[in-house]
Order: C-alpha cells, then sequence, then structure tokens
C-alpha cells in the first residue's frame, strides 16, 4: 500500500466539484462527488437520537439495494430539526441531481452541516447543483475544490488518497471529510466521504466500514458533543477491475487494511483541527485485560477537560490524566500504572506504578510544547489495547462557538 494524489478523485470513474453557491456569507459550500459508473453504497450514521434530514435520507438508501451515482454536500445550514419540510428539500435536491444525469432520486446522497435548525435555501442547492456538473473532473484540483468546500469551522482541508494491490489488479480509496467541533465519539459533526474503484460486494463493503469505525471516527473527541449530522459514506464503482470481493480473504483483508489508513488519516486531521486547538492530543491505553476497557479509559481520558486544558498549557498535570481513567467506569489497579508523555520532542516516563517518578519539569514541557502529543498508560493487565485521538481545549474554543450563529 502507498499514498497516492487525487482525494475522492483519486479511484477510476470518480469526478468531483466544489462551488460558491451563496449559502454560507463567503466561500464554497457546495460539493458533489460524482461517478458514471453505478456504485455499491456502505454508510454509518451518528448515534444522537435527534438526526438531521440528511441522514434519514441516507440511511433509506443505503439500507436499500439501491446502487448509487452521486453525493451533493451543503455546508453552512445543517438541515437538522427541520421536520417534513427540510425532509422534501432532500428529496428535492436529489431530484434536481437525478433529472440532470438520467438517475433515479435514490441514487442520489445527499448531506449537510452547519447551523442547526435553519431551512435549506433549496433555490441556492439548486442553483448549485447546475453549477457543479459542468464542472465534474476527475483531477486532484477537482478533489481539493470539494474537499474545501464542506469545510465548516475547519481550518485546512482534510483529504488523501491511497492505492492497494487486491488480486493482482491496482485499487485506489480515496477520501474527504470534514469536522472540527461538536465531535464525539459514537460518529462526530463530521462528514466523510471514501471512494473506491474496487470490485466489492454490498456486503463486505458495510462490513468493512461497520468495524473500521469503531476504532477510527468513533474514537476522536473534540468537545463532547455528538452531532446531528454525522455521516461516512462509502463508494465502490468497481472499474478497477479487481476479482469482485464477495466474502472475507486475503483480498478482503487488504482492503480493510487500505480503508483503516484512510479513516485513520482523516479521524486524526479532525481532531488536530479541533475548534480553537492548537495539537492533536493521543491518548493510548496499552496493557488492559479487554479491548473495551482499553477503549472506555482512553475516551474518558481524551474527552476529559481538565486534561485538555493541561496539554494546551503544556502542563504535564499526569494527576488529572489518573483522574479521568479512575471515573472511567473501567476497573483497573492505579498502583500499577504506568505513564509516558512522548512527541516529536523525545519520550517521558511520568509515573511509573502510580506514583510520580520524579521526572524534569522542563523536558516534560518540551514534550508537550508540540503539535501533536501522546500519552500512553501502560495498566499492566493484559494484551489488549486502544487509541483515542482529540486536541487541547483553547480560549479560542470557547471564542468561536459563542459566535457560531452570527
Amino acid at each position: 500500500m502507498r499514498e497516492t494524489a487525487g482525494g475522492v478523485t483519486a479511484a477510476k470513474g470518480f469526478q468531483a466539484a466544489g462551488v460558491e453557491a451563496g449559502i454560507k456569507k463567503e466561500g464554497k459550500d457546495m460539493a458533489m462527488i460524482y461517478s458514471r459508473t453505478p456504485c455499491q453504497v456502505a454508510g454509518t450514521f451518528t448515534t444522537n437520537i435527534v438526526k438531521a434530514a440528511p441522514v434519514k435520507w441516507d440511511q433509506a438508501v443505503v439500507g436499500s439495494k439501491n446502487t448509487v451515482h452521486a453525493v451533493v454536500v451543503n455546508s453552512g445550514v445543517a438541515n437538522a430539526c427541520t421536520g417534513a419540510e427540510g425532509y422534501g428539500y432532500c428529496r428535492a435536491t436529489a431530484e434536481k441531481t437525478a433529472g440532470i444525469f438520467g438517475i433515479r432520486p435514490e441514487q442520489v446522497l445527499v448531506a449537510s452541516t452547519g447551523v442547526i435548525g435553519r431551512q435549506i435555501p433549496i433555490d441556492k442547492i439548486e442553483a448549485g447543483i447546475e453549477k457543479m456538473v459542468p464542472m465534474l473532473a476527475g483531477d486532484e484540483k477537482s478533489a481539493t475544490l470539494a474537499a474545501e468546500a464542506i469545510m465548516t469551522t475547519d481550518t485546512v482541508k482534510k483529504e488523501i488518497a491511497v492505492e492497494v494491490e487486491l488480486g493482482g489488479v491496482p485499487v485506489r480509496i480515496g477520501g474527504m471529510c470534514k469536522g472540527s467541533g461538536m465531535i464525539h465519539p459514537n460518529m462526530c459533526t463530521m462528514l466523510s466521504f471514501v471512494t473506491t474503484d474496487a470490485a466489492i460486494s454490498k456486503e463486505m463493503l458495510q462490513k468493512a466500514l461497520s468495524e473500521d469505525i469503531v476504532d477510527t471516527y468513533n474514537m476522536v473527541s473534540v468537545d463532547g458533543d455528538t452531532s446531528t449530522n454525522d455521516t461516512c459514506l462509502l463508494m465502490a464503482n468497481g472499474l478497477a477491475g479487481n476479482p469482485e470481493i464477495t466474502e472475507e480473504n486475503e483480498d478482503y483483508a487488504a482492503f480493510a487494511k487500505a480503508l483503516n489508513y484512510v479513516n485513520t488519516y482523516l479521524a486524526k486531521k479532525m481532531a488536530g483541527d479541533g475548534e480553537g486547538a492548537t495539537a492533536l492530543f493521543e491518548v493510548k491505553i496499552v496493557g488492559a485485560e479487554s479491548k473495551e476497557q482499553a477503549v472506555t479509559l482512553a475516551k474518558s481520558v481524551v474527552t476529559s477537560s481538565l486534561t485538555k486544558a493541561a496539554i494546551y498549557g503544556h502542563d504535564a498535570n499526569w494527576g488529572r490524566i489518573l483522574c479521568a481513567m479512575g471515573y472511567s467506569g473501567a476497573q483497573f489497579d492505579p498502583e500499577k500504572v504506568d505513564l509516558y508523555f512522548e512527541s516529536a520532542a523525545g519520550k517521558l516516563k511520568i509515573i511509573e506504578n502510580g506514583v510520580s517518578t520524579g521526572y524534569s519539569e522542563e523536558f516534560a514541557t518540551k514534550i508537550l510544547s508540540e503539535s501533536e502529543v501522546t500519552a500512553i498508560a501502560d495498566i499492566k493487565m493484559g494484551e489488549a489495547e486502544a487509541t483515542a485521538w482529540g486536541c487541547d481545549l483553547t480560549y479560542d474554543y470557547v471564542r468561536i462557538n459563542g459566535s457560531y450563529r452570527s
């Protein structure tokens, strides 16, 4: 497997576009992904009981036997808590797109992100679709325009592509996502779109995605708020020409590994670009008795506001980490825990068997001053482990969210 250029257009047959449709006050705010060849589709969605209209539309499409051709995305307005009218705008968006391409509305996926409670400006959405169709292209620039168009409070675009050999045939997987705030484990205010030219059955595609998000997107937290709009869509058009993957064999394992690479990259990009963040904060729990125990502990630490604030202050306040582990609900012996801080500046053992090692505060501060910081806790109970990603908590997080609607 190797990284390659192209984002969501890296795989054969996929085109993309991104435009300014006037939904936001300024900047690009609509994107489209299109494959002339029909695609198998898999999806995972928010666990929030309050689900946006596009989530409901996409769940119905993914849950059917339909193949799909297109995804239409807007930023600026979430189309959440908008009732029957909002759902009707999803259908109108799909119908407009389907009419242009000569396909069925049920072959069009939709996604939205932005302010909750406002109705979609459907006239601007439809005009944006008309504007994007002639711009669709399979080059790297078009993929980047699409990745930029789905951003809200994101500060950087997030895209990646890889190539892997399946059955002796080169296959590509490309993805883009957005996510910066209202992000918490069990999917986040994230939209993620992954494309592949692999030939794979719908069942295996869904299995690969559903199993992978457990260790990728579901291990991200910025602020503890689970969104109404979380959507991850995976489309496969089969144009690579590999032997179709219909069971868990060697090719399936290779595909799943490549998908994990893409999703892990995108998940970490979201965590590191958390609203107001200055650092990606990674938490690894090792030596756990079970995966469930490790996940619980890692999530508890990465979501701790006091720990996140300490990371922002470059303060090795390890008591906050041990405290967060203690209230997680997972059972462990705090007097057996070893804790390390690690970054590009080095690695330092902070506590051993639950007590301070007498470490250098100066060196600890140096480690915590990097843009990517990792806390590693060894609880010495077994071989299981888990990793969660978040970010530091800064003054800017409050500033951004105190004025989000204005």
